[in-house]
């Protein structure tokens, strides 16, 4: 996209009155104008336009929580970040997508996963919280106080499971990692894949993460499978134009 800005041009109109039979010349009145000229790419599409990030402020448990999956992320994929809070999040989740394939992306954040959160401690919960309705609203619930840090605002919807209704889905409503990353890889390699694997291994409880690429929201669904990599809707989503790894993704760089 070729953008010009023109400034300060003026449209100069003189204005006369008739007074005694003479021809006085008035104070000439300027108007100042501005205009933008915007040129379609040369394939004919106007590129697309990033929207400006939704503006944080991480309180004290959500950059302790930040800081603490960073390190996590650091140590498994042996690549460092000098920056704070989110952003070193970010770069070395970044690097990983830059670096490793989607194999080796999925296994370094479960990796991290696993010790983020003591392995005794998610024992402990899977052997208090057998899958059921109370299990499945009770996660819904935890993630949408524990982890808005990582995803953004978010919360529990109501939806229909085994013929019944619950609370068992909660509703991101934009993904502040999509967001920020602005690659469909990222998200699909570094979130939802290894996250679906990391929660049915470790609490024993189904979930099934679905991104919607168009909005940046999300809905993870207690309980529910997820679809055979093979089905997922998620893999025949382009990345986009302006995907923050800078480089040019199809639907082969997700499998």
């Amino acid at each position: 996209m070729d953008l010009r800005v023109i400034q300060a041009r003026r449209v100069i109109l003189p204005t006369t009155m008739m007074s005694n039979n003479k021809m006085k010349k008035l104070r000439r009145r300027s108007i100042p104008c501005v205009a933008v000229l915007k040129r379609q790419a040369e394939s004919g599409v106007v590129e697309e336009t990033r929207k400006t990030n939704t503006v944080y402020s991480d309180n004290w448990f959500d950059k302790i929580a930040i800081d603490h999956l960073s390190q996590a992320v650091q140590a498994t994929s042996g690549w460092k970040s000098k920056k704070s809070g989110y952003e070193s999040l970010l770069e070395v989740t970044t690097m990983a997508s830059r670096n490793f394939n989607h194999i080796k992306q999925r296994e370094v954040v479960i990796q991290a996963l696993g010790r983020a959160f003591p392995k005794p401690i998610l024992s402990l919960i899977k052997a208090l919280l057998p899958p059921s309705k109370f299990a499945r609203e009770y996660f819904a619930v935890f993630t949408t106080v524990f982890f808005a840090w990582l995803v953004g605002p978010c919360e529990v919807k109501e939806s229909e499971f085994e013929g019944k209704r619950e609370k068992n889905v909660v509703q991101i409503h934009k993904c502040r990692f999509l967001e920020h990353t602005n690659c469909a890889g990222m998200c699909i390699n570094l979130c939802k894949f290894p996250c679906q694997d990391f929660i049915k291994d470790s609490l024993g409880m189904p979930v099934s993460m679905v991104p919607n690429f168009d909005d940046m929201s999300c809905e993870m669904i207690f309980g529910k499978d997820p679809p055979a990599p093979i089905d997922d809707p998620a893999l025949k989503q382009p990345c986009y134009k302006l995907c923050k790894t800078k480089e040019k993704h199809t639907t082969n760089c997700f499998i």
